[in-house]
């Protein structure tokens, strides 16, 4: 059993909690918010993540998972202290170490008068040289033993409980042997059927984390810069991922076209590491071509339904299906259908839309960011009444549910049958064979 504090109780500091306290040690929780904590501390979970919940309730139950506002407290009861703290974009794209870097200026005054040695892990996906700037701002305030590690997380939500349990691989960045030690005991339960734990420089880890999900990123886009070209010469792009996909250099996960990447960590991390190259004097142009082509791939959905309609949607509803950036999450950061709702809005559409999960949140943004379009979005209570009399449904989620509807309800429901098709979840043999107009990524129109 290790004693562990974990500074942050988002999304990653919930799950790493809740998944170090599963395999028997003792987590405390922090968190300034109060309110926040005070919901945890009863059982309340805070975010959506399948699995999470019963390994949230156990642990709490047994009292090896409690939460608290209190740093100190947590700091000196602790061995291992984690920041799993929000570092977000600032204007130019650098990722925002002003959490980080004051929370280790706390825990340098704290540590002055306890003097026992810890270790501090970064978990929050940070710059090349954030190791350094902790340990900087600590050692400004104490001098005695500890060692800043990098320990980058790689979960995927949806499916981070079990990305945690079992991950395919750890990575640490320490020099340090006595630290070594300590994170190895911390993970050997965890990869007891012989996955590896890769030990490196803390300046490599750090970069490890960006380079992986820049590059799926870059896959990805990829692919819709593929699609849109397949949609040019009237190739289908899904046929093509399938040929590719089969070489094992190339690989099956990552070659599904679509409507653009989004949630809190592709986006983030490819604007961070274009930043970090910038600042050191290279032009990670691969990278910045990245980014542009996902900031057009985002409203294309919106493209295709406003050419469908001549340019003039005024007196249009449009039904939209999937909120999330992707499907098992509430999370809507970045997600297509944020960019695409307000551009169907401004072409004169009113809209009406479900998702399971990430309904609250998307209301939310629209009132605290466009607060002038609100009055023309409805959310529904299940996925058919979002296209009852609806023009056209556009698709933005990969839902489980949405993948094997009623068809024949459908086209009772929308008055054109007319279905844009963001994920590509659909056969164009079925599509043609029900009569709806078809319109997908990277395929051909199925016009009936």
């Amino acid at each position: 059993m290790m004693k562990i504090a974990v500074i942050g109780t988002g999304y990653v500091g919930l799950v790493s909690g809740t998944c170090f306290a599963e395999s028997g040690n003792q987590v405390i929780c922090v968190d300034i918010d109060a309110n926040k904590v005070v919901r945890l501390s009863n059982g309340e979970i805070v975010i959506f993540e399948p699995g999470l919940d019963i390994l949230f309730q156990r642990n709490l139950k047994q009292k090896r998972l409690i939460f608290t506002t209190n740093l100190k407290e947590a700091v000196e009861n602790s061995d291992l202290i984690f920041l799993a703290l929000p570092t977000p974009p600032g204007e130019d794209g650098a990722a925002d170490l002003r959490y980080v870097l004051g929370v280790a200026d706390e825990i340098g005054k704290i540590l002055s008068t306890h003097k026992n040695y810890k270790v501090i892990i970064n978990k929050s996906t940070v710059p090349v040289g954030t190791a350094e700037k902790v340990h900087a701002k600590i050692k400004e305030n104490y001098d005695g033993e500890f060692d800043v590690v990098s320990n980058p997380e790689f979960l995927r939500e949806g499916v981070a409980v079990d990305d945690f349990m079992k991950p395919d691989r750890v990575v640490i960045g320490t020099q340090s042997e006595r630290a070594k030690k300590m994170m190895h005991q911390l993970y050997a339960p965890f990869v007891r059927q012989g996955n590896p734990i890769y030990f490196m420089d803390e300046r490599s880890a750090e970069l490890t984390k960006y380079a992986a999900n820049s590059y799926l990123a870059m896959r990805i886009t990829f692919m819709n810069e593929l699609a849109n070209l397949c949609e040019k010469v009237g190739a289908d792009v899904e046929t093509i991922r399938i040929g590719i996909g089969s070489d094992d250099r190339i690989g099956k996960r990552f070659l599904f076209p679509g409507i653009g990447y989004g949630g809190s960590c592709f986006p983030k991390d490819v604007q961070a590491l274009v930043q970090t190259s910038s600042q050191y004097g290279y032009d990670f142009s691969i990278l910045n071509a990245v980014i542009s082509v996902n900031d057009v791939q985002k409203t294309i959905l919106a493209d295709k339904i406003i050419h469908y309609f001549n340019g003039d949607l005024k007196g249009k509803t449009i039904g939209i299906w999937g909120l999330a950036f992707k499907p098992n999450t509430d999370d809507i950061r970045e997600a297509p259908a944020l960019y695409i709702i307000p551009k169907l809005i401004e072409a004169g559409a009113t809209i009406k839309c479900f998702d399971p999960e990430g309904m609250k949140n998307t209301k939310e943004y629209f009132e605290q960011n466009h607060s002038d379009i609100c009055h023309l979005i409805t959310y529904t209570e299940e996925q058919y009444q979002a296209i009852e009399g609806a023009d056209a449904l556009a698709i933005c989620t990969e839902w489980n549910l949405f993948r094997t509807p009623d068809f024949d309800k459908m086209k009772v429901l929308l008055k054109n049958s007319a279905i844009f098709d963001g994920r590509n979840l659909y056969d164009m043999s079925e599509m043609k064979e029900k009569g709806f107009y078809y319109n997908s990524i990277g395929r051909n129109i199925i016009n009936f």
